[in-house]
């Protein structure tokens, strides 16, 4: 009994001895290979790991990699345990030439570097079938100028599944516009499947970048087999120029760039308190919808300026990326007279000529004229008026004696067509009172502004909530500010140019949402009544 417990500690022991790691290597199945053709790495353990992964982050300095796969495998024979660990990577290169596949370590195991030779593909039929083309639109851009990064995959073949990886470079940043583009083109006489993807690349720092170009893997089918290919671009080099320290503060790097503005309504000449509404839009060429700068206006005597709507938009066309910053202010003028508007000018860098430049809005001219329908002062009565109100005075009580001699006869006309009048009043109420009532307007028609957030604002007392859902509201209605305040009545005139001076002016009183929201709700019930009535209904 002894013996045998003796034996079975003896073979536990050996096993433990055998499953011990022995021995690391490191191997791959294709030496050399083509640029753009995937190739695979084995590492492979002998005997027992403690579950760690080799790091394999060094190759992708050289190569693009996938993911790390593990497989492990165990087997008896005669007794004798026995293990191995594999780990497989998918590795590519972009570059034809020689590269070092360095050592790497498990369990304080290492294998031995790798030389692998990478040939340039030959431009032959087969390398025909699939290839993939990157161009920029310019290889000369400043830090943050935006450049068009644009990649073709020609697909030639019955294409089963691929992946195309994203360009990289180092101190860029590379971003996706939009979606990729499938279309048709004939290269050679023959017809290809075009997949286009365009990437928006902005430097970071200057200096020379080397942008990686993007690596196509996938399968095909030729005949009845499926065939693994490849393809990848050729690689961009691009100079990028530092920012001119003169222009660090204002720096808005464009080949293009135009400002302009429009007033609504055309017609400067307007009276005091309507409102005027300035849209401005500015459009630059090579930069993102971000870089376009803030625009606040001055100050100006005489008017209310408050900020209304704002929309930034970003396009690429013709190679190009385009950025657009659309922005309208309310003018309200608050006294008659002559007034002139500061010209607005922004400065910007011309990567063109090289020097700064602005875009500028030239003074604006305005009049204002004095509103005819306030109310205007009495004038002192003079005394000949005086003297004709006396005399008109002395008529009527003439006229009042006369009356009062009127003959019975003229009593009883007068009596008679009282009691015609008082009956057709009564025909006239059986009348509405027999026709259907018309129907009331629906709760959410009379208060539409509920649904956009006011009560909730007047609720927890928030100007800057109560008037972004008044914007909201008109947005809906596709009114603008200015244009609505012409249709409503001097209450909500007042109190809404009460709350952007609290918001936006030197305004520091109080603002009574409430207040503000029922004269809303009133006025908006009040449309809505109007536009329910028939014209048959004013007959009567």
């Amino acid at each position: 009994m002894v013996t045998r417990i003796l034996l079975l500690l003896s073979l536990l022991i050996s096993s433990q001895a055998a499953l011990a790691l022995d021995n690391l290597t490191a191997s791959v199945d294709k030496n050399p290979v083509l640029a753009g053709e995937y190739f695979t790495l084995t590492i492979t353990a002998e005997g027992k790991v403690k579950g760690t992964i080799p790091d394999v982050s060094a190759l992708s300095q050289n190569f693009v990699t996938s993911p790390v796969s593990t497989s492990s495998r165990t087997s008896i024979i005669n007794g004798s345990m026995t293990s191995s660990t594999s780990w497989q990577v998918q590795l590519v290169a972009r570059t034809p030439g020689e590269y070092t596949i360095p050592a790497f370590e498990v369990d304080g195991a290492k294998t031995q570097p790798i030389t692998l030779n990478v040939v340039a593909q030959q431009d032959d039929e087969q390398s025909k079938d699939i290839f993939v083309k990157a161009t920029l639109d310019s290889t000369n851009l400043y830090v943050q100028q935006a450049g068009l990064y644009t990649v073709k995959l020609y697909i030639g073949q019955d294409l089963l599944d691929g992946q195309l990886s994203a360009p990289e470079a180092e101190g860029a940043t590379v971003t996706q516009l939009g979606k990729q583009q499938e279309e048709y083109e004939i290269v050679d006489g023959r017809r290809y499947m075009v997949i286009t993807r365009e990437y928006m690349l902005q430097p970071q720092r200057s200096g020379d970048i080397t942008i990686q170009p993007p690596v196509f893997n996938g399968q095909v089918r030729e005949g009845y087999r499926r065939m693994a290919v490849s393809a990848v671009a050729e690689a961009i080099e691009l100079t990028v120029n530092p920012i001119p320290s003169e222009h660090a503060d204002n720096w808005l790097p464009s080949e293009y760039v135009n400002f302009s503005a429009e007033w609504q309504p055309q017609d400067t000449n307007v009276t005091v308190g309507t409102p005027l509404t300035r849209t401005f839009t500015l459009t630059a060429v090579g930069v993102t919808k971000e870089q376009l700068p803030e625009l606040n206006m001055e100050e100006v005597e005489g008017f209310r300026i408050y900020p209304d709507t704002s929309e930034r938009k970003q396009i690429t066309r013709d190679g190009k990326v385009i950025s657009q910053l659309l922005v309208s202010f309310a003018y309200l003028p608050q006294r008659s007279g002559e007034f002139v508007l500061p010209e607005v000018s922004l400065p910007w860098f011309n990567t063109v000529t090289k020097r700064q430049e602005f875009a500028t809005l030239p003074a604006k001219n305005i009049t204002i004229k004095a509103d005819p329908n306030q109310s205007k002062t009495v004038a002192p009565t003079s005394s000949s008026e005086s003297a004709a109100s006396a005399l008109t005075d002395s008529a009527t009580t003439a006229e009042t004696t006369v009356q009062n001699h009127i003959p019975q006869w003229l009593w009883l006309i007068t009596a008679l067509g009282y009691l015609l009048w008082l009956a057709t009043v009564v025909a006239w109420w059986l009348f509405h009172k027999a026709r259907p009532t018309a129907k009331p307007l629906a709760q959410a028609e009379v208060n539409q502004p509920r649904n956009m957030g006011f009560a909730d604002a007047v609720k927890k007392d928030d100007p800057q909530a109560f008037y972004q859902a008044l914007l909201a509201y008109l947005h809906q209605q596709q009114q603008s500010l200015s244009d609505w305040l012409k249709t409503q009545p001097s209450e909500v005139q007042s109190q809404v140019h009460a709350l952007q001076a609290s918001l936006y002016g030197k305004g520091t009183g109080e603002i009574n949402l409430k207040s503000l929201y029922q004269a809303l709700q009133k006025a908006e019930k009040a449309h809505l009544q109007q536009q329910s009535t028939t014209p048959l209904d004013s007959l009567y």
